[in-house]
């Protein structure tokens, strides 16, 4: 009997293939993919997954960094990648990816199973100065990448307080004193 391999995308199967998988028990659901019901969904899978959709030069970041690293429950509709200011990756016209150029030092990112994506550090700093809408989920998302990353607010918040021009900082650090009920200074 011949094993499935980890990760089944469109690119291997007709979606009604994969649909009848699902059906039948052999696969679930992972993003747009399908993984066999004995691997684990961990954030190596979820990595492998992404990277699969990903063009080269993105890097995973916010909600969809927070789902690879296991904070998220669910993937965003639209995945939030960026790319580095210096790299001049192109948009790719149709994909349902949220795109923003950043300014990126080398500790901000890492790579897991082929994936590029920020680290637990900077996908909670980004989620507390970028998200619109601040409310018990996103504040769950940061306590989990904080237990994820072996950090915690104080640590969040000196690293904000270490960089130059950063657009949200005081909202960030404002969510990160609630999160601890712990005042900073900006």
């Amino acid at each position: 009997m011949s094993r499935l391999p980890a990760v089944l995308s469109r690119r291997e199967f007709p979606a009604a293939e994969l649909d009848a998988l699902r059906l039948d028990g052999e696969v679930y659901r992972v993003d747009d993919c399908a993984v066999p019901v004995d691997i684990l969904a961990t954030p190596g899978l979820r990595a492998t997954v992404l990277c699969g959709q990903l063009p080269d030069r993105f890097i995973a970041e916010q909600h969809s960094a927070a789902w690879v690293w296991g904070a998220a429950p669910h993937p965003p509709v639209r995945h939030e990648v960026c790319s580095d200011i210096v790299a001049r990756a192109r948009p790719v016209l149709g994909a349902p990816l949220r795109i923003r150029e950043v300014v990126l030092s080398p500790a901000d990112t890492t790579s897991l199973c082929g994936l590029v994506l920020t680290t637990p550090v900077r996908t909670a700093i980004d989620l507390a100065r970028s998200v619109s809408t601040w409310n018990e989920v996103e504040a769950r998302i940061l306590a989990e990448l904080m237990r994820i990353g072996g950090f915690d607010a104080v640590d969040c918040a000196r690293a904000i307080n270490q960089r130059r021009n950063l657009p949200n900082k005081l909202v960030a650090l404002d969510r990160l004193a609630h999160s601890d009920s712990i005042e900073w200074s900006a």
